[in-house]
């Protein structure tokens, strides 16, 4: 079985950068660490610079705090995971027997290339929209939306489903689920830090915050300011942690699109599909769900420098520059699905019988790749 496919210089490399950009997340679980003894020091309303030198003592102290929570989500996303997105997306097992198109396209597409076939969901909704899931082989599926399925004929159809292969021969699944559990854990510890304060300590009497007793008890000023310190951390840790989503994310479409034209050989069938998602493919679900679907509807403004799909029309423009498609033959968004099947190669056949017709001459015949050279 291959171990990728796709382009393989590219995507080696997108492994490198993606093994560099995974480093940075345990020195964002450093900094949430940091935070969180900054707010237990301020307890003792200390001066600032004593707050944050003890802050710094009590940071080998929370570290394996830390990472024993993460080690616990990450055996909670290993084994619920599936079950999780099933849950989260209202999505249903799909059969050969309830759903034979789909299925034979996907099969075929396997056995072309000796994979396991993935399990097959679908989601009952007029939204076109597709995504793979999964941690491990037993868990790897592929879910797709009836609107989806009623929209795309068989070229585009199997250009999706050949784009969430990629996905999952590249290991991109597993990487989604590594970002979401540690975005996850800062998450939830940026929640803790933003409400400690005031669930523990910022309750007032007569206008002056009560502490805990310490050397402050003039107005808490030396605790104000560590925690005003703890938010600007978990702030910074929160925004690097969405770059570094960002960063990992829009190149991995990119390589999927010219994926599924390496196993259809049919890069307008991709753009088809690209052409009839756009505008129609908005589902409800949590974050870390849309970032696996094979479209994301982009924000605007300053929240879409970190959106995590690339726009359609870029990735259509790099099919038509870079896979040899027709921007031209893609159907309009609001098309019906013919359901036809592609039709094959006429290689050696002659162009009077291609063209030939009403007012149009017999033309010179194509030469078939076993004809001899021509002199």
């Amino acid at each position: 079985m291959l171990g990728s496919y796709g382009l393989k210089t590219y995507i080696w490399n997108n492994r490198l950068k993606s093994i560099v950009l995974l480093a940075g997340f345990p020195i964002l679980l450093l900094l949430i660490c940091f935070a969180f003894a900054l707010v237990i020091a301020s307890f003792s309303d200390p001066d600032v610079g004593q707050g944050i030198a003890d802050a710094v003592n009590l940071v080998p102290t929370l570290i394996p705090i830390a990472l024993g929570g993460a080690l616990v989500w990450f055996v909670i996303a290993w084994f619920a995971n599936p079950r999780i997105v099933s849950a989260v997306t209202r999505s249903q097992p799909m059969s050969r027997m309830l759903e034979p198109r789909v299925w034979n396209l996907l099969e075929n597409l396997c056995i072309s290339r000796g994979i396991t076939m993935p399990k097959l969901r679908i989601i009952e909704t007029d939204a076109r929209n597709a995504f793979a899931s999964g941690i491990h082989s037993g868990q790897y599926t592929i879910t797709v939306t009836r609107g989806l399925i009623d929209a795309l004929d068989d070229r585009e159809l199997e250009a999706v489903l050949a784009h969430e292969l990629t996905h999952i021969e590249n290991r991109d699944a597993q990487l989604l689920v590594v970002c979401a559990v540690f975005v996850g854990i800062i998450t939830l510890v940026g929640d803790l830090l933003l409400r400690a304060p005031r669930a523990a300590y910022w309750s007032t009497r007569g206008g002056r915050i009560r502490t805990s007793g310490g050397r402050g008890g003039k107005g808490g000023g030396g605790a104000i300011v560590l925690i005003l310190i703890a938010v600007v951390v978990f702030i910074l840790a929160r925004f690097l942690a969405l770059a570094l989503r960002f960063a990992m994310s829009r190149k991995r479409e990119y390589l999927a699109d010219a994926g599924a034209v390496e196993l259809t050989k049919n890069p307008d069938g991709m753009i088809g599909a690209l052409r009839k998602i756009a505008g129609h493919s908005e589902i409800e679900a949590p974050s870390q769900i849309q970032e696996m679907f094979l479209d994301h509807p982009r924000e605007t403004g300053f929240a879409g420098l970190f959106a995590t799909h690339p726009p359609i029309e870029d990735r259509i423009d790099a099919l038509v520059r870079y896979a040899g498609g027709k921007e031209a033959i893609a159907a309009p968004s609001s098309g019906t699905a013919t359901h036809e099947p592609a039709e094959p190669p006429q290689f050696g056949r002659r162009a009077s019988e291609l063209k030939s017709g009403p007012g149009r001459p017999p033309t010179a015949p194509l030469p078939g790749p076993w004809d001899p050279p021509r002199s």
